[in-house]
């Protein structure tokens, strides 16, 4: 952890960004029902996005985000080292996020135990991922390269298409939204990021959104809504780079979906927030940042022992036979099953005001909501960052069951699914560095 003190030198910013839009066709990431690579026109382009912020006391923080549906620890840990090599940073100084779009290719071993490639493919995959990282790092060294005298502003919107797929069946949502009877948790709001130049003019945009990214399931790259609504915000002030963060939107869908037009529709809606948001009153932020990031040992409820995983690897179920053979290769090695998992957390202070948590795993949304109440309404709170584990689900959804609280497990590949204190662990590790 580092703090910095106010000084008289404003904000310098950096902005950048590289393709990141396979450049073959291989396979897409975020359903298991898929059965060949992408295919057709993209719908649209697929981006490496860098925002480097420097503050009066010459500390910096490089924010880059990805279209994908995710990473591991592999490939962040790679980005990250590359990044801190070439810059003299600390991991404390990379926020990295991933849209989460499930027309996005897949990325190294993430959800690794779901796809079941020929050794073709999976070359193409390894090709991909190496080009994934080095267009990662181009698009933050550019930024860094390209710091000028800027502002910061801050503020918050609404968009109210997401909604919690737990407790409203998706054939009954437009019924439900027309009666005003959809039913919680949710979380509609949209934190912006402005970045002006010294004359003013909007040169950078980030915002963010508690939402999967699952209107489409086509065969056809897109960054989905998220994309959408870059390009629309790109479209209104032209000037500026518009960045989307992820938010704890694992328990929350863009519904009713599965229609090109819904996907442009969420992108114009999320878009005209952040318009909203600018075009009104937002807090200034001084020019000082702070920045940390640590992990915590979030625990498994079982590791399994050889019978068990035998009795797995004879399942009807291909997905839990992969994730059988996954653990068996490693006792077969004279290997160990962890018995826990390093999760990730970082916590970032803008100015005097705006507090920015980037937390690992597909975050249900109670814990934004959670974090929020404890440390006010300006707190952004963003999921899918710096490693996509697994799900992380509340408590209520742990014992719930159910998808996000158990079986996704089986796709991650992890051993088991985590301990009935989950919730606890987590919102623990976040208090404890925000301390």
């Amino acid at each position: 952890m580092t703090v910095c003190v106010f000084g008289s030198e404003p904000w310098q910013v950096g902005l950048a960004r590289e393709s990141i839009l396979p450049t073959e066709p291989i396979w897409m990431s975020g359903y298991a029902s898929r059965d060949r690579p992408a295919e057709g026109t993209p719908r649209t382009e697929l981006w490496a996005k860098a925002t480097v912020l420097k503050d009066a006391a010459n500390r910096i923080g490089v924010i880059l985000s990805l279209d994908i549906l995710g990473f591991g620890s592999d490939v962040s840990t790679a980005i990250c080292s590359a990044i801190m090599e070439k810059a003299s940073l600390e991991r404390s100084q990379i926020f990295i996020n991933a849209s989460h779009t499930h027309t996005g290719p897949v990325v190294g071993n993430n959800l690794g135990s779901m796809y079941f490639f020929s050794e073709v493919e999976a070359e193409k995959i390894e090709r991909y991922t190496e080009f994934l990282i080095e267009q990662s790092v181009s698009a933050v060294t550019r930024a860094l390269q390209g710091l000028q005298d800027a502002t910061l502003s801050y503020g918050i919107g609404q968009a109210r298409f997401g909604v919690n797929r737990r407790n409203n069946p998706e054939m009954l949502v437009p019924k439900l939204r027309f009666e005003g009877e959809l039913k919680g948790p949710f979380d509609y709001s949209v934190p912006v990021l402005r970045i002006a130049d010294s004359d003013q003019r909007t040169v950078g945009i980030l915002f963010g959104y508690a939402c999967h990214a699952t209107t489409l399931s086509d065969y056809q790259w897109s960054g989905d809504y998220p994309g959408y609504a870059q390009q629309f915000v790109e479209a209104r002030y032209p000037r500026a780079m518009a960045q989307f963060i992820a938010g704890c939107g694992a328990d929350i869908n863009p519904l009713p979906r599965r229609k090109a037009a819904l996907a442009v529709g969420y992108g114009g809606e999320l878009a005209r927030s952040v318009s909203d948001v600018l075009r009104g009153v937002m807090e200034s932020l001084e020019p000082q940042l702070e920045t940390r990031y640590s992990v915590t040992n979030l625990r498994f409820e079982n590791v399994p022992g050889r019978d068990r995983l035998l009795r797995d690897a004879a399942s009807e179920d291909r997905y839990v036979v992969s994730r059988a053979r996954k653990w068996l290769k490693v006792i077969d090695a004279g290997g160990v099953i962890p018995s826990s998992y390093e999760y990730p957390i970082s916590w970032w202070r803008l100015g005097n005001s705006m507090n920015f948590v980037g937390m690992g795993g597909e975050v249900v949304v109670e814990y934004a909501l959670a974090i929020k109440q404890l440390y006010g309404a300006a707190t952004w709170v963003a999921g899918y960052s710096h490693d996509v584990m697994a799900y992380i689900p509340s408590k209520r959804i742990w014992l719930e069951g159910g998808y996000e609280g158990a079986t996704s497990m089986i796709y991650y590949g992890q051993p088991d699914r985590w301990s009935e204190t989950v919730e606890d662990d987590v919102l623990s590790a976040v208090q404890s560095l925000a301390r």
